[in-house]
């Protein structure tokens, strides 16, 4: 089994599990900061990446996202105290995997060994479970106060249209 595909396994999977996904996530490649290792293009043409740029990228889609998502939820005035409670603790989060990136390695030229990319992964599973625990208990009230249209919206997988389904892997599950 390629490592490539191992990471997109997981990725998938992890995504189908997460409840918190369904608004704090924006990318099939989520887990990819699990491995922080070279990509397989990367390995192969020599040419360097940055798990810490790749890492800040991931916060900033997701705070976009949250914005995005609020823009379709077309929130009332009564729904706004817990849209704000979970802003709050998706901010916190946010925070807290900014401060996560800014200890990865800003150049890497070389894939880590499976041993370092295993602590590596496990280093990430446990960052976002503690980021899916800081955000779920907001998220469940923000949707136990939506109507079922904005439900609709919220539930919809991200990446494709309205009813659509997608021709590739990226546009399957919540996001």
């Amino acid at each position: 089994m390629s490592y490539r595909f191992l990471l997109l396994a997981t990725a998938a999977g992890l995504a189908f599990a997460s409840p918190a996904f369904a608004l704090d996530s924006d990318s099939d490649f989520d887990m990819l900061e699990i491995a922080q290792a070279a990509p397989p293009v990367a390995a192969a043409t020599g040419r360097s990446f940055s798990p810490k740029n790749m890492c800040l990228d991931l916060v900033a889609r997701r705070i976009g996202n949250r914005a995005y998502v609020k823009a379709r939820l077309e929130l009332k005035p009564d729904q706004m105290t817990a849209w704000n409670a979970f802003e709050k603790a998706s901010d916190e989060a946010s925070t807290k995997a900014s401060a996560r990136c800014a200890t990865l390695p800003a150049e890497m030229k070389e894939r880590p060994n499976y041993v370092d990319r295993l602590s590596m992964e496990e280093d990430a599973m446990k960052a976002r479970v503690a980021s899916i625990e800081t955000v779920k208990p907001t998220l469940v009230a923000l949707y136990g106060v939506l109507s079922p249209e904005q439900k609709a919206i919220l539930d919809r997988p991200r990446g494709l249209p309205a009813g659509g389904h997608g021709h590739h892997m990226r546009g399957h599950g919540p996001r």
